[in-house]
C-alpha cells in the first residue's frame, strides 16, 4: 500500500476493513506526508472540541466515531468540504499542537445542536480523556460559548446568546469583571463570578488558538479522519487524498 495508493483506497471505502498492518503503514505515510507540511495552518470551523494529546484516545469512544484512517494537517482542514455518507459524516482529530487534539468538521449533525447534546459532548469526552474543552462562536447569531469540563463534570463556562451566564469558579487566568480599574461598585452591576468572556480569548489561554496555528507551535504525530457512523467506509471522501 504505497503513497500513492491512498487515494483509490478512499473512494473504494475499504478503509472500514483495514487490518493492523494496513493501519501502520497508513500512519507512516500520513507521518512522512506531514514532516514536509509547514504552518501556519487555518481551522476552518466556529465550533470545536479540545481533548490532551496524552490521553485523545478516548475521544473515538466519547463521540462515537469510527474507521479512523491516518491523515496529515492540511489532508484533514478538507473535512469540512467533503460530502457526508448516508447517516455518516467525517470528523477530523488534528495532530497533537501543543499538547492537545482538537476536534471539528461536521459537529452540527455528528453532535447535535442542541443544548444538551453540546454539553453531554464535552462531558463525555472529559470522562474518556480526563479533561475537555468546547468553544463556540457564532458572530452573525451573536452566540459566543466556551467550557472546560473534567472527569465529567464542567467546571467553568461562558456562554452568551442574550445574556451572558458564567457557570464554576473562576480559573486563574481570568479577569474578573469586578477587578477592572474601569468597575465602579456604586454605579456597575456584576456577578462575583463574572470574568473573561468570548471564546476566542479564553481558547488562548486554555490551549490552542485554532486561527492560525502558526510557526511556534510544537506540532507532533499525525491526524485522524474518522466517521460517524461504523461500517460505511469512505468512499467519496477521496480529495482528501493529496498524494
Amino acid at each position: 500500500m504505497s503513497e500513492n495508493r491512498l487515494g483509490p483506497l478512499l473512494g473504494a471505502g475499504f478503509t472500514d476493513r483495514l487490518g493492523e498492518r494496513d493501519r501502520k503503514l497508513l500512519a507512516r505515510r500520513a507521518l512522512l506526508k506531514a514532516s514536509g507540511e509547514k504552518p501556519p495552518f487555518y481551522l476552518p470551523t466556529s465550533w470545536w472540541y479540545v481533548v490532551p494529546g496524552e490521553s485523545y484516545e478516548g475521544l473515538f469512544a466519547a463521540l462515537d466515531l469510527h474507521d479512523r484512517v491516518p491523515v496529515t494537517f492540511r489532508e484533514g482542514l478538507d473535512v469540512a468540504d467533503l460530502p457526508a455518507r448516508p447517516n455518516a459524516d467525517p470528523v477530523f482529530v488534528t495532530p497533537e499542537i501543543d499538547g492537545w487534539r482538537l476536534i471539528f468538521g461536521n459537529l452540527e449533525t455528528v453532535v447535535g445542536w442542541g443544548w444538551d447534546e453540546m454539553m453531554g459532548a464535552v462531558e463525555r469526552l472529559s470522562v474518556r480523556c480526563g479533561e475537555a474543552q468546547m468553544f463556540f462562536e457564532d458572530i452573525a447569531g451573536g452566540a459566543d460559548i466556551w467550557v472546560v469540563a473534567e472527569e465529567g463534570r464542567i467546571r467553568r463556562r461562558y456562554a452568551q446568546e442574550s445574556d451572558p451566564e458564567w457557570v464554576g469558579e473562576p480559573l486563574p487566568w481570568e479577569l474578573l469583571a469586578v477587578d477592572d480599574e474601569d468597575f465602579d461598585p456604586e454605579f456597575d452591576e456584576a456577578e462575583p463570578n463574572e470574568g473573561t468572556a468570548r471564546a476566542m480569548t479564553a481558547c488562548e489561554y486554555l490551549s490552542v488558538h485554532p486561527t492560525p496555528v502558526d510557526a511556534d507551535a510544537e506540532i507532533r504525530g499525525h491526524g485522524w479522519l474518522a466517521m460517524s457512523a461504523p461500517n460505511v467506509g469512505h468512499k467519496g471522501l477521496e480529495d482528501v487524498a493529496r498524494t
